[in-house]
């Protein structure tokens, strides 16, 4: 086994694919997927993967493991973002849209979903990992700054400053209110990383077993709603409404 954060974010993938697929094989985007740890994998299973990422140097990691891995066909990389995916994808391209640690990030999170819907097929699903904002706040406080603590407390995510705050904040209800409003309906709701942020990689990587004992903790506690909330991410898996036809916010797209 890899690192166990490492693997807890493959395994949400995961968990995105069976339900979106079935065990089928799908035309997958990932958004904002970096060097392309996940997309590579789900290229291995067989599954048709394009990342967007406004990294050069990420895409050509990307392209790199790729090759090192031997594809078949391989990884599709686009230089851009949420703000601009529709520039570079057709509508209603891809069954699933894997969009983790973007939302923190992005100036409108809503526009970024739209953009999501946009590009999924009716019926497709979106996997969406953020950071939590209780576990910031719990963070904050145990290292002793508890008027930063509050501050995080009582900020919601719509009124989050990046700028000055830096990366937002969520907790459950804000991003199922968000994809509601964008026409998805939520599936699954759970945590991630209850505790693996958190234990110290001294003892995960020297007591004998501790890696994957940590590891099944987490798959235990990730649907307890006494340990979902203090999660540093919040993993949600939602279908797009067979019926939804988003608009384009950006006014126009291109295919790939």
């Amino acid at each position: 086994m890899g690192p166990v954060r490492s693997e807890l974010m493959w395994q949400a993938v995961a968990d995105a694919v069976q339900i979106a697929g079935g065990g089928a094989l799908l035309d997958v985007l990932d958004l904002g997927g970096g060097t392309g740890g996940d997309a590579v994998r789900l290229a291995q299973l067989g599954h048709r993967v394009t990342v967007v990422d406004p990294s050069p140097d990420a895409l050509a990691s990307l392209h790199r493991r790729g090759v090192e891995a031997g594809l078949d066909a391989p990884v599709t990389g686009v230089l851009g973002d949420s703000a601009d995916l529709l520039d570079h994808v057709a509508p209603a391209s891809f069954d699933l849209l894997v969009c983790h640690g973007v939302l923190e990030h992005v100036d409108d999170p809503g526009q970024a979903l739209s953009a999501v819907a946009t590009a999924l097929r009716p019926g497709g699903h979106v996997s969406v990992v953020v950071a939590g904002r209780h576990a910031a706040v719990a963070a904050r406080a145990l290292a002793g700054d508890f008027v930063t603590a509050q501050t995080l407390l009582a900020r919601t995510a719509a009124a989050w400053d990046i700028r000055s705050m830096g990366p937002r904040r969520f907790v459950r209800d804000e991003v199922d209110e968000l994809l509601t409003a964008r026409g998805f309906e939520s599936i699954q709701s759970q945590g991630l990383r209850v505790f693996a942020d958190l234990v110290p990689s001294a003892i995960v990587d020297t007591e004998p077993g501790a890696r994957e004992a940590l590891f099944d903790l987490e798959r235990i506690l990730r649907t307890s709603p006494d340990f979902t909330g203090l999660s540093a991410g919040l993993h949600t898996i939602a279908r797009l409404d067979l019926t939804s036809a988003s608009p384009d916010p950006g006014g126009n797209s291109a295919t790939l």
